[in-house]
């Protein structure tokens, strides 16, 4: 018999394991959130619509656990209200995945009450989040932040966005630095263009539909995939940085 115990690296296992995403309710978060509760992880997720926190729900207990919370991270105190809730579901962390973020545009023609709230949804919760994952691992822990392929790609309309996840993709690099002796691995997913709500209204559901039988956008279920990866490589590898982009990229 050939011997093939060399020919695939250890993979970690998710049974078990006690996991927040935030902005799991649509999207690449709820995405993400179906994935890890199918592979035994139990989840805690949070969004701002009731709606769509029932809806994300119905589909995660339908393959493993989860329960979650209709909130809004971007609200003073918000954020560490919902960690210690979610964290006494789950009766402990192992995982954060950061995820949740609202649609920001040119600064220019962004009043500064809308400019505020997306940098509070944004960037000051991401960082937020983090540190309110990091009080409570109570060991070895993983943090997946959401970036973006706009970071990089910098368009006139994309002023906000960009200049938040070129903060983020910083954070990540310079937090995975700081955190690594203390065997907590940070890793940056950065998706293209991905099929969600977040496109509303310029791109509807028909026209995103579209688009992914093009190949010029992703299904979210492309980036939960990538996280999942990342969280099941060994405790010695950390995922600095990836980015998911569609095989055709439509001119970006």
């Amino acid at each position: 018999m050939t011997d093939i115990t060399d020919a695939h690296t250890a993979v970690t296992s998710l049974k078990g394991k006690r996991v927040i995403i935030t902005g799991g309710t649509t999207g690449i978060g709820r995405a993400i959130a179906v994935l890890l509760a199918s592979e035994g992880a139990r989840v805690h997720i949070c969004g701002r619509t009731p709606e769509h926190l029932e809806d994300a729900l119905k589909r995660i207990n339908e393959v493993g656990e989860g329960s979650g919370t209709a909130i809004d991270l971007a609200e003073p105190d918000n954020v560490t209200r919902y960690f210690a809730d979610a964290v006494s579901w789950l009766g402990g962390l192992d995982v954060a995945v950061i995820n949740a973020a609202v649609p920001a545009n040119a600064l220019s023609e962004t009043s500064v009450q809308d400019l505020r709230y997306q940098i509070a949804t944004d960037f000051t919760a991401y960082l937020l989040s983090a540190h309110a994952a990091v009080d409570r691992f109570g060991g070895a822990g993983d943090i997946i932040l959401t970036g973006s392929m706009s970071a990089h790609v910098l368009g006139p309309g994309s002023t906000i966005y960009a200049g938040m996840k070129a903060g983020i993709a910083g954070f990540s690099e310079a937090l995975r630095r700081e955190l690594g002796d203390k065997d907590v691995r940070v890793a940056l997913i950065e998706p293209g263009k991905t099929q969600a709500d977040f496109h509303y209204p310029d791109i509807d559901a028909e026209e995103q539909k579209k688009k992914v039988r093009d190949e010029t956008m992703l299904r979210s279920e492309d980036i939960a995939v990538a996280v999942h990866f990342a969280l099941t490589q060994p405790r010695r590898t950390v995922v600095q940085q990836m980015t998911v982009v569609p095989r055709r990229s439509e001119g970006e």
